[in-house]
């Protein structure tokens, strides 16, 4: 590992591999019609814009066609009437060329309107298409259990709900109607140029092979570069990212200059694959346009001759070449189309694989709504584990009666936090059952299950917004006063007062401008807000001084009043008031009782007791 650089696991290595270097998947049929799925409720608009597309083909290639009508007419060529042409024969040719030139007149409006009717129709489909995916996979990500978010970092769901969506960004906007619209166009062409003279055709047919294998595998290679580029990009935001979070920790250890050494070689990197990119590219276009050109010009050549045979006139040599300049158009495109389509199937997986998720704590069809409830809990036997092999709670029973206060007190790892994942059900017993008023968890909707029961996280969560609207985040239908009240009751209001807006001062995402206390007395009113029957409390750890720990006490006892709570409990003040303490050891109740009862057994909590004491007495 290079100096400077944070530490990486090999997971994290497979992380990255799997999420920012799979860019292509081979094409598949199943995912394009899922997707195609998103623009059925469009259905009508994609008529709409293929009717439109169509108008645009159609125009556009009957251009060079009355061009070479109207070159004949005005050399006084030999026209070669046909039966879409029969009624020009009688006009005088005067009066011929003015029909034909505002027939072309005519044409280019209709292939404007048809053109911006296509443009607004389609960029209208797609982007509510994408409106439609977006709402879709953030719904369901909402609704999966905690083990998928245990198990995944934020960063990779974040690339899901927006990159991955991002990406299929033209293949929804015009990415179908587009490759339609190219290859009508090109059938078209070859058509008309057959139908002109075969031998041009062929002579320029004979160049497509080259063609093809040329922009197919240039393409190709430019393709992969700007994938090189995205994955060191995507590296060097990630570094950046983590960099600035850490930046206490690098400017404590004073490493700003080997963490700025390191950024400079990764940016190095990107700067070196952006260039060879660009230079790849930079030969695509003259290439192809040397290609093009090389072509019209045998087409001029042998045309010439022709044309000096009388095989064909001025006018249908005109268009054949303004025909070859545009034969050449939608294949480039078609090749550079296929290549997002493989990359929309690596993104369309990715984005189903999260679809087809499904929550590893359903609700049951005949699930009930839980009725209103007095708070009496029950742990009957309950085993545990987050993963095979790894049990966290090993037969552990427990009954609360309503209204008490229950202190979980043990080591970390001893399935303090795994008791309270169980309450609120973001997981589901192995072994046993939770009982709230004798109804099992698992026979009610998690809704009404959640909605009468708070958690309070030691790790307080503060949403970007206002005050007011972080503390109404625990009932959004309170009203101003009611927030008010819950900040009043739990000793928040004077410090908002303080702030700058009071209830209205923003705040940004974590409540990086707030402190720990501060946080707390928040996340405190938006619980009591709520107003659950059962309260889980993880009790913060940090430091904080003497004021405001008086403040968060009378906070926490208006908190608890009333109301059964679970509280992983740090503080002696929380663990003595508690009505119950339970020492969890390993996943096991290895004690239960008062503080007294307990300090007399002098056992395991009683040791926690005295290291505690020991530790303060140190600091």
């Amino acid at each position: 590992m290079r100096r400077g650089a944070a530490p990486r696991s090999e997971n994290a290595d497979r992380f990255y591999y799997r999420e920012e270097q799979v860019f292509e998947k081979p094409f598949d049929w199943n995912q394009l019609k899922r997707l195609g799925a998103f623009l059925v409720p469009y259905l009508r608009y994609v008529i709409l814009a293929g009717i439109a597309m169509l108008g645009v083909t159609v125009t556009r290639l009957a251009v060079p066609w009355l061009m070479a009508q109207a070159i004949d007419t005005a050399l006084e060529s030999e026209v070669r009437f046909t039966r879409w042409t029969q009624w020009l024969e009688p006009y005088a040719r005067t009066d011929r060329l003015f029909i034909l030139v505002g027939a072309m007149l005519a044409v280019y409006l209709v292939n404007w309107l048809a053109n911006y009717a296509q443009i607004r129709l389609t960029s209208w489909v797609g982007q509510r298409a994408l409106y439609d995916l977006r709402t879709k996979i953030f719904a369901h990500v909402q609704s999966l259990s905690m083990r998928f978010f245990d198990t995944r970092p934020a960063g990779s769901i974040l690339v899901r709900v927006t990159n991955d969506v991002n990406s299929l960004q033209d293949l929804f906007t015009n990415g179908i109607i587009s490759a339609l619209q190219d290859v009508l166009t090109l059938v078209g062409i070859i058509l008309i140029m057959m139908s002109m003279h075969l031998k041009l055709s062929v002579v320029i047919f004979a160049f497509l092979p080259l063609m093809m294998v040329t922009t197919v595998r240039l393409r190709t290679r430019v393709r992969h570069g700007w994938q090189r580029v995205r994955i060191q990009r995507s590296r060097l935001t990630a570094h950046l990212a983590e960099a600035i979070q850490g930046v206490r920790v690098t400017q404590a250890f004073s490493q700003q200059e080997p963490n700025k050494d390191f950024f400079a070689d990764m940016n190095v990197e990107v700067r070196k694959t952006w260039m060879d990119t660009i230079r790849l590219n930079a030969w695509f276009n003259p290439i192809v346009e040397i290609m093009g050109a090389l072509g019209t010009a045998v087409v001029y050549w042998y045309g010439t001759r022709i044309l000096q045979g009388g095989g064909i006139t001025v006018g249908v040599l005109v268009a054949f070449v303004t025909y070859v300049g545009q034969f050449w158009e939608p294949i480039l495109r078609l090749t550079q189309l296929y290549g997002n389509v493989l990359v929309a199937m690596a993104s369309s997986e990715r984005i189903f694989e999260y679809l087809d998720t499904k929550p590893t704590v359903p609700e049951k069809p005949d699930a009930q709504p839980l009725p209103p409830i007095r708070g009496e809990v029950e742990l009957d036997n309950v085993t545990f584990a987050y993963e095979e092999g790894r049990t966290a709670l090993r037969g552990v029973s427990l009954k609360v009666n309503p209204g008490e206060t229950v202190a979980l007190v043990g080591h970390t790892g001893a399935g303090k936090t795994s008791i309270i994942n169980l309450l609120s059900r973001f997981y589901d017993v192995n072994e046993g059952a939770v009982r709230i008023d004798g109804v099992d968890v698992r026979d009610v909707t998690l809704e009404s299950l959640r909605r009468q029961i708070a958690v309070v996280l030691q790790d307080t969560f503060i949403f970007s917004g206002t005050i007011m609207d972080n503390i109404r985040y625990g009932r959004l239908d309170a009203t101003d006063e009611e927030v008010i009240a819950a900040a009043k009751a739990v000793r928040a209001h004077d410090f908002i007062m303080r702030l700058p807006h009071g209830y209205q001062t923003e705040v940004r995402e974590r409540g990086s401008r707030l402190s720990m206390g501060e946080r707390q007395l928040i996340s405190f009113a938006r619980a009591l807000l709520a107003d659950p029957r059962i309260l889980v409390l993880d009790e913060a750890t940090a430091s904080i001084d003497t004021q405001t720990e008086l403040l968060i006490q009378e906070a926490l006892a208006e908190l608890l009043k009333g109301r059964t709570s679970f509280v992983i409990a740090h503080r002696l003040s929380t663990i003595r008031e508690a009505d119950k303490i339970v020492v969890l050891d390993h996943g096991q109740i290895v004690e239960m009782g008062t503080h007294e009862e307990l300090m007399a057994r002098r056992g395991v909590y009683y040791n926690l007791i005295q290291a505690q004491f020991k530790f303060f007495e140190a600091g």
